[in-house]
């Protein structure tokens, strides 16, 4: 092969990577749809975008959308969108949906709505076609004791102005539950509650739950409503078994210390019984000292012995009359 061939083909080579290279670095595509799409963009603007590491096409398709819608928007508020973490065709679709619908929605907000975590999109179609949260079962309790559970559809629409900074649908199922609770608790009747159950909706919406929300409420509905449990008989019940307990505990206390009385007079009976023991022999002893004195004759002595005998036969014959009666009544009973 001769030199000017190869150069020829060096040559060749050299222009399709370098062509390569280009429509790979240079959108060059979507250049052309760009400017087929009326949208004037310059192609230095694109390779700008590569080196600030932006992918074009996050941004110019979003672009050419806007355009289309006849939103006014610029590469420079979508890129710097872009680069701040954000997502450029939720926005523009947000955008383009809030435009439609004629709700005001400037690019600002929009953005500030995306950054802050929140589906601004899913907000605008919610603030078009308003959204029903379903509550789990709330039991409130009358003041007749009787439990009553309701469950109630909440019809809440976005409200775009506090989605930043507005409290989500956890807030908002918290408060309707505790108004539920309250308007239940503050019925005379169960009966009342099961007969207008629009009055606990009534009650809980006129108390302006949606403050501080991200969320209008439109309406609450009670969609089902149940009888739970007779708290109040129950709450009885317990205090009744809680006083039992409390009298037995007080009954047992004065029986411990009716024994631990009757055993001190056990104890003050043997103790009074040792000391006539103790008082009994001291007798003979006196009257041993009244002898040697002189106090107490020999005969005087004597007597006192038969007056004590004859009082042990007596009282052995008594007590013999009384063990036979007691067998010839058994007898009798056979």
């Amino acid at each position: 092969m001769d030199p000017g061939t190869l150069g020829t083909l060096l040559l060749v080579g050299l222009i399709i990577i370098v062509v390569a290279v280009l429509f790979t670095f240079v959108p060059i595509a979507l250049w052309i749809s760009a400017l087929a799409a009326g949208v004037r963009i310059g192609i230095f603007t694109l390779v700008g975008m590569r080196l600030r590491r932006v992918i074009p096409s996050r941004v110019i398709n979003p672009l050419i959308k806007a355009e289309k819608a006849g939103l006014d928007l610029s590469v420079n508020q979508l890129e710097s969108h872009y680069l701040a973490g954000g997502n450029v065709d939720r926005v523009v679709n947000a955008l383009i949906a809030a435009h439609r619908a004629n709700i005001e929605l400037s690019f600002q907000r929009a953005a500030a709505i995306d950054l802050a975590g929140r589906d601004v999109l899913e907000a605008v179609q919610m603030s078009v076609n308003p959204k029903v949260i379903e509550t789990p079962f709330i039991a409130g309790v009358a003041m007749d004791g009787i439990e009553v559970k309701a469950k109630a559809r909440i019809t809440v629409r976005a409200n775009i102005d506090r989605l930043v900074g507005g409290a989500g649908e956890d807030t908002v199922i918290a408060r309707v539950g505790e108004g539920v609770i309250s308007t239940i608790g503050s019925s005379d009747n169960h009966k009342l509650v099961l007969e207008n159950p629009d009055s606990i909706s009534h009650t809980v919406l006129a108390k302006g739950l949606d403050a501080g929300t991200a969320f209008e409420i439109l309406s609450i509905d009670i969609a089902d409503i149940d009888i739970g449990k007779n708290i109040g008989a129950g709450l009885q019940t317990d205090q009744a078994e809680a006083d039992k307990k409390i009298a037995q505990a007080k009954a047992e206390e004065r029986r411990a210390m009716a024994v631990a009385q009757e055993q001190e007079m056990r104890a003050r009976v043997e103790e009074m019984h040792a000391k006539v023991v103790e008082a009994e022999a001291d007798v003979p002893l006196a009257m041993a000292e009244a002898l040697r004195s002189g106090k107490l004759g020999v005969m005087d002595y004597m007597n006192l012995k038969n007056i004590e005998a004859d009082t042990d036969m007596r009282e052995s014959i008594g007590k013999g009359s009384e063990v036979k009666k007691d067998d010839d009544h058994t007898k009798g009973k056979r």
